[in-house]
């Protein structure tokens, strides 16, 4: 072999020997920091009833998660979901409190946690139930709001859980299917119940804008609870108290 060819061979062999020493050294010091991820100020989630698709413009719970979208702090994480889809809700709150994504929450990740859970119908005990997964995961839940609530049969929609600090229940009892009148604390040293209001759509009927479904007309007063415009508005206002606080401002007096 020609000297040229066995220099050039050794330089070969201490270039690999240097790569290879350097990558063990790298392997062996410290591991990769983790991405943290910026945990949203607030997070709201809410329920669509019955077979009512997430996006349908004409519903209650998606009207109001559009104008919160619109009014609230960009960095408020605000979806709404068809009510069967409860367990996909709460993995998308574990995602968004994960900050070092390392798969488990500690305290500081679950206690930084601002959530409000809203729905209707079948959307509002699926908000309850949500509320009771995440008191399982110890996560706490400023406000939980149910409009015309229904549960399904193996469901249990009217014990709002300790994690839940406030819970309000707005209900008509008219109809082939009406909501739950009456919500209770499990623990009322740590739930307030905000109330139980009843509203009387025979008294005061609401004119829901088109888009109504056949079943709408069979259940005209269960209909009119999710286009009422006075209960959302007020289910709003009860939002923006607890997400964005002024220490000027009032109290919500909510009213049926």
């Amino acid at each position: 072999m020609s000297h040229s060819a066995s220099s050039r061979a050794l330089a070969i062999a201490f270039t690999i020997l240097f790569c290879t020493t350097a990558i063990a050294a790298r392997a062996e010091g410290t591991p990769a920091t983790r991405t943290q991820a910026t945990v949203p100020s607030s997070i709201v989630i809410g329920f669509v009833g019955g077979f009512v698709r997430h996006d349908n413009p004409h519903h209650g719970p998606v009207q109001l998660a559009q104008r919160i979208q619109r009014g609230f702090p960009k960095d408020t994480y605000v979806e709404v979901l068809e009510n069967r889809h409860r367990k996909n809700a709460f993995k998308a709150i574990v995602h968004l409190l994960d900050v070092n994504r390392d798969g488990v929450l500690s305290e500081d990740e679950r206690t930084r946690a601002h959530i409000v859970l809203f729905g209707h119908s079948w959307g509002a005990a699926a908000a309850v139930l949500l509320a009771r997964d995440l008191q399982r995961a110890g996560i706490p839940v400023l406000l939980t709001v149910q409009v015309d609530s229904v549960a399904k049969f193996w469901q249990q929609d009217s014990a709002i859980p300790a994690n839940v600090a406030e819970a309000v229940n707005f209900y008509q009892t008219h109809g082939l299917i009406h909501g739950r009148t009456r919500i209770t604390a499990a623990d009322p040293s740590r739930t307030q119940i905000l109330g139980n209001y009843l509203v009387d759509y025979r008294k005061a009927p609401i004119q829901c804008p088109a888009g109504a479904s056949w079943f709408d007309h069979l259940t005209p007063s269960h209909a009119q609870s999710e286009c009422d415009p006075h209960i959302w508005s007020q289910i709003e206002d009860l939002v923006r108290q607890h997400l964005a606080p002024q220490p000027s401002a009032a109290a919500v007096h909510l009213q049926p």
